[in-house]
């Protein structure tokens, strides 16, 4: 199971391919690409890269496909016996992406593909 936590406007979102995920409203279109580099962690089946505070050389490519918005809500303001009373809504903006690819480390890469033929050799022999 591979996944990566990322960060994208102050908050941290756990994205895997293929997945949409909801994060704060970015400048976008519908069908522009995203790109993060604010990668936090990676998991890679048995591997885990932790950074610090980045995983440098990781980075997330994903594609816009909606803007949308929450539900309403309301803000109501009351303070007794004084007569006062505001109402007031509001409604979150969104923008879903769907996950596409993530990238790893040139390095990782490497070391994985060269303990998995070291463990395919060991297992023959």
């Amino acid at each position: 199971m591979n996944y990566a936590i990322v960060e994208s406007g102050g908050k941290q979102y756990r994205a895997s391919e293929g997945e949409v995920i909801e994060v704060d409203r970015l400048p976008l279109e519908v069908g522009d690409s995203v790109e993060w580099q604010d990668v936090l962690l990676l998991v890679d089946e048995s591997k885990v890269l932790i950074g610090q505070p980045y995983v440098r050389g990781a980075k997330i490519k994903g594609k816009v496909v909606d803007q949308i918005k929450a539900r309403k809500v309301l803000v109501f303001k009351y303070k007794p016996k004084i007569r006062y009373r505001r109402t007031q809504g509001h409604r979150q903006r969104y923008t879903r992406v769907m996950i596409e690819k993530i990238y790893q480390p040139a390095k990782v890469k490497k070391a994985a593909e060269s303990s998995k033929a070291s463990e395919e050799e060991s297992t023959e022999g």
